[in-house]
């Protein structure tokens, strides 16, 4: 720490402070779609949709080409006719292209890509469980921790108590120093556990929001609008 902050490791003290940050309250209720803001869950559900459209092209490919063209020109080579209305032709219309004899490339095709897109809904669904699994994993961790902790402050407390009552004892001459000792060693043991249980429930917290991907507040998720205003912006690039 003092190299960090750049002084003397003889001049640095840090003070010692008790532990008495919280972690937020989680809500009740959370809503599902918060999981929508996941990276993973968000480039699972984009590949669906592109493998998706892949089938919408490859079964477009069964119906034939239709093109809409105009042509003009001379048709004698000769300069000094080709202003007289016999040398000249033109066309205009729709041009109709179709493959009489494709060897089943087109049937494999949509079959390829219909296999791919079932692949990319089996992936969408295990990433979408995976994520529900960390979610229900933190919010039961949080819970537990909960409850430890509250027993375990109960713990603390009686054990400060305990010592207070073995340093009276032996002030009076009543008990030897060793209770003491004793009591400070279980007051110790007692509030080393507490200290382990709030780092566990921070560290619970963090990784909750991490698998909610950013937190708990419905209202950060995007609108349709902005997703709507975010397509043509990212489309440009």
């Amino acid at each position: 720490m003092a190299m960090l902050l750049g002084q003397p490791a003889s001049t640095f003290s840090l003070p010692a402070a008790p532990l008495e940050a919280n972690p937020p309250a989680v809500p009740f209720g959370l809503p599902s779609q918060i999981l929508e803001r996941r990276p993973d869950v968000a480039s699972a559900e984009r590949l669906v949709a592109q493998a998706n459209a892949q089938i919408g092209l490859a079964t477009a490919a069964y119906y034939p080409t239709v093109t809409l063209s105009a042509t003009a020109g001379f048709s004698n080579t000769s300069p000094t006719t080709w202003f007289t209305w016999p040398s000249r032709f033109w066309s205009a219309g729709p041009a109709l292209a179709e493959t009489l004899f494709e060897g089943g490339l087109r049937r494999a095709t949509v079959q390829q890509f219909r296999a791919s897109y079932d692949r990319s809904v089996a992936n969408y669904r295990q990433i979408v469980l995976t994520a529900f699994q960390q979610v229900e994993d933190n919010l039961a961790a949080l819970r537990i921790l909960s409850q430890e902790l509250r027993q375990q402050d109960t713990a603390v407390t009686s054990a400060r108590r305990n010592l207070q009552s073995a340093m009276q004892r032996y002030q009076a001459g009543i008990d030897p120093y060793l209770n003491v000792i004793t009591a400070q060693t279980t007051l110790l043991t007692n509030q080393q556990a507490a200290v382990n249980l709030r780092r566990d429930q921070m560290t619970a917290s963090v990784q909750l929001i991490e698998a909610l991907g950013g937190g708990w507040d419905a209202a950060e998720l995007p609108s349709l609008r902005d997703v709507s205003e975010a397509m043509p912006s990212a489309a440009a690039k």
